[in-house]
């Protein structure tokens, strides 16, 4: 039984997309005197009684995260949300941050949605394009092309990597994808405080406001268009995507927030364990008598750890906990501003905390950088009592303990990623409809999955799932709407299968029975001769175990063989095939080869992605920059990456300077001994790499020179092996995102700059 509003009769065909132009109505005779006009251009109406709709998306969030499901950090938009709609507890995600989004928006499969993967690690394979094909028209387009107004702010990771910076091509950004306006950023994580945006395809420069933060921007800008929306187009329908960047790693947060949770957690991941899945039960998200899963084996127990470890550790979960704090308050000023406006009962609220389980990307001890892995930095990124003062700031890339990220996922097991184990798939989501749902507060327990979203917003839209988008055949959605269920917490599940993969990780759902096989954890690089057939398969009743605490499989190996059958079957559907399991050669692999020898950009250059930008790395190199200085210049000639490590070209005073950060561990500079002659043409730093054939990170020299005159040196003792940064690019005449050195962005060039050339050794 659907919920949606009454839907008056319609003759508009909605099957092609898009509508056809209006036929004229009036009529034309010799002259104006004769003749009757139309109305000269009238908009594509969306159907009478189609609500607005706002989607929440949070990153890396998990299901005893907040305490609307029983965790430990204040959630009141979700408390606020949850009173006046439905709390889903048996709502799963695809593991890891594109896929998911991917399903979200197209209702499919990811891997039938072409996003098997992230974006950066895309390998070309139909599963794994990286590109939402066109024959899986996302629900913005749809909705857009039926009469809705259309916005996303936040982060966008259906772009591939090499199209995500200034310059495109834009035909898989998110206006491309159907949203009229966007406001955010293209990578997986970002710096709260100084990230890359895009408004629409146009990069801005950062803020240097020592308050600013981005969750708190994305608010104000998604409330600020919503109310332009309802000012300009009072009738008009909306649908507003907001997926924050939090609390994805860095985990960056507000001071005051973060000394909110001080001493909250040093009783340890275990006994916080324990405690939510108390809570848990009170509240009745998890049944009475459900299993809490111990703790998996790769895991330290906390009284294991010495007394400086569990400070650090403990300091650490207190910034992850201010960080989700402030998001969801965050997130209520949204949801009080739409529900304040006109139209605010008829607007359909679908809050999903989390794009995936928690991430336990941080290690057994948690990180000062993601990335420092990839260089073999891992232990010198180690978080130690000296950096937690600065933690939660804007100096680290920091993500916590693996620990906490179980924790955090009580009360299943294991993390983001292992998509074979309900901790990296379950996440909490509310749903809110006063105009439809007439009484909140409910739970709903049918089994429901991210491609379930976009189907449910067009059934409640009044709106069918096109047979064509631009003349391309559509794939039938494989979600199904949720809609039934607003009204009967007991009806029959609106579906009955799933099938799960991420790196090789794999599950399969299937009428109550899950069989799961987990290939690797997500803090191991090396994966390669790791053998997926060689992987031990379990099987869980989720019936009656809403945890997957029992594994079945030798007491039922016949069920077990026939999911595992039907794994493949799906598999082969979905275009999951090949399995891909390696993760540390996949990232060293990021960089397209490069074949050039060299490159020349220009000033305005912004966020060139490092997929297609010429690779400095682990070679030597010259790069010029040609204008007229001048010994008064000042900023940026060129800069690439930034605070997860990165390298600028920049003019301080006249003198010209070299920035190097180490992936945080480290950071060199090398100045100019002097300032450069007044009618300087060129200014050129040249690094003379010390390693031979593939030998990586290695150090060299660094040469300044001023029109071919050394004006100084300096060696870099050691450089990156792999990349600065995925989430900010190359920029030439100012820095767009954070700084890779000790200097405000964006730091314009105050100087004549024509352009600036890289080239490298045959």
């Amino acid at each position: 039984m659907s919920m949606a509003l009454p839907l008056h009769a319609q003759e508009t065909d909605r099957t092609s997309l898009p509508l056809p132009d209006p036929a004229f109505k009036g009529t034309v005779g010799r002259t104006y005197r004769d003749s009757t006009p139309a109305v000269p251009h009238q908009a594509v109406q969306a159907p009478k009684g189609a609500p607005n709709i706002v989607v929440i998306l949070l990153d890396d969030a998990g299901f005893g995260q907040y305490a609307t499901f029983g965790g430990a950090i204040p959630s009141p938009a979700l408390d606020m949300l949850s009173r006046t709609g439905l709390r889903y507890n048996r709502f799963h995600t695809a593991g890891i941050c594109s896929p998911t989004r991917a399903a979200l928006l197209t209702g499919r499969n990811p891997h039938n949605a072409g996003v098997g993967i992230v974006t950066e690690l895309s390998t070309g394979y139909d599963g794994y394009t990286g590109v939402i094909p066109q024959s899986t028209a996302p629900v913005a387009r749809i909705l857009r092309d039926n009469g809705y107004a259309t916005a996303m702010f936040g982060k966008n990771h259906n772009t591939p990597a090499a199209e995500a910076g200034a310059g495109g091509p834009y035909a898989h950004w998110p206006n491309a994808l159907g949203f009229d306006y966007f406001y955010g950023f293209n990578a997986w994580g970002t710096s709260q405080y100084q990230p890359l945006l895009f408004e629409n395809m146009r990069a801005l420069s950062p803020s240097n406001d020592p308050d600013y933060h981005l969750t708190h921007d994305l608010a104000d800008r998604a409330i600020d268009w919503v109310r332009q929306t309802r000012s300009v187009h009072p009738d008009r329908p909306y649908f507003l995507y907001i997926a924050t960047g939090a609390t994805h790693a860095p985990h960056h947060a507000p001071k005051e927030w973060i000394d909110r949770f001080k001493g909250k957690f040093d009783q340890g991941w275990d006994k916080y364990r324990a405690e939510i899945f108390a809570r848990q039960k009170k509240l009745g998200v998890v049944p009475a008598d459900a299993k809490l899963t111990p703790r998996p084996d790769e895991l330290p127990a906390w009284d294991s750890l010495t007394p400086e470890q569990r400070h650090i550790a403990a300091r650490q979960m207190e910034v992850f906990a201010g960080f989700a704090a402030h998001t969801d308050a965050e997130m209520k000023r949204v949801v009080d501003a739409v529900r304040a406006m006109p139209g605010g009962e008829n607007t359909l609220i679908v809050y999903i905390a989390g794009d995936n389980g928690a991430s336990a990307e941080g290690a057994v001890t948690g990180t000062l950088n993601e990335l420092a892995p990839a260089s073999g930095l891992e232990e010198e990124a180690r978080p130690t009592l000296a950096s937690l003062p600065d933690l939660g700031g804007r100096r680290y890339n920091n993500n916590y303990p693996a620990g906490w990220a179980w924790a955090v996922n009580t009360p299943f097991r294991y993390y983001k990623q292992i998509v074979s184990h309900l901790g990296a798939v379950r996440n909490p989501m509310v749903i809110s409809w006063p105009a439809a749902i007439k009484k909140g507060g409910g739970l709903r327990s049918q089994f429901a999955d991210v491609t379930d979203i976009a189907p449910t917003l067009l059934e409640a839209a009044h709106v069918p799932a096109p047979e064509s988008v631009d003349g391309f055949k559509q794939k039938p959605m494989d979600g199904v709407s949720l809609l039934p269920t607003f009204s009967d917490a007991h009806m029959p599940e609106v579906r009955s299968r799933q099938y799960f993969e991420v790196f090789a990780n794999r599950a399969i759902y299937d009428k109550g029975w899950m069989a799961s096989a987990r290939i690797a954890i997500p803090w191991e690089a090396n994966r390669d001769a790791l053998d997926p057939d060689e992987v031990k398969w379990e099987l869980y009743n989720l019936d009656k175990d809403f945890t997957q605490a029992d594994d079945l499989a030798a007491k039922a190996p016949e069920r077990l063989e026939a999911l595992k059958i039907l794994w493949w079957e799906e598999a082969k559907r979905n275009d999951v095939m090949p399995l891909d399991w390696r993760a540390g050669s996949r990232m060293a692999a990021l960089q397209r080869p490069q074949t050039r020898t060299s490159f020349t950009y220009y000033p305005g250059l912004a966020g060139l992605p490092e997929a297609i930008a010429p690779s400095i790395r682990n070679r030597s190199w010259t790069i010029r920059a040609d204008g007229d200085f001048m010994p008064t210049d000042s900023g940026i000639l060129i800069a690439q990456g930034g605070m997860t490590g990165g390298w600028a070209i920049r003019m301080e005073g006249g003198r010209l300077v070299f920035d190097y950060n180490l992936a945080l561990v480290d950071h060199f500079t090398v100045r100019a001994d002097a300032q450069i002659p007044e009618g300087t043409k060129n200014l050129s730093v040249r690094f003379d790499y010390d390693g031979k054939d593939r030998e990586r990170g290695r150090g060299g020299t660094i040469t300044l020179l001023a029109d071919g005159k050394a004006m100084g040196s300096g060696r870099l003792p050691r450089t990156l092996a792999g990349s600065f940064a995925l989430n900010e690019g190359m920029d030439v005449g100012a820095d767009y995102g954070s700084p890779a050195g000790d200097y405000a962005v964006p730091s314009l060039f105050t100087g004549k700059l024509r352009s600036v050339s890289l080239d490298f050794p045959k």
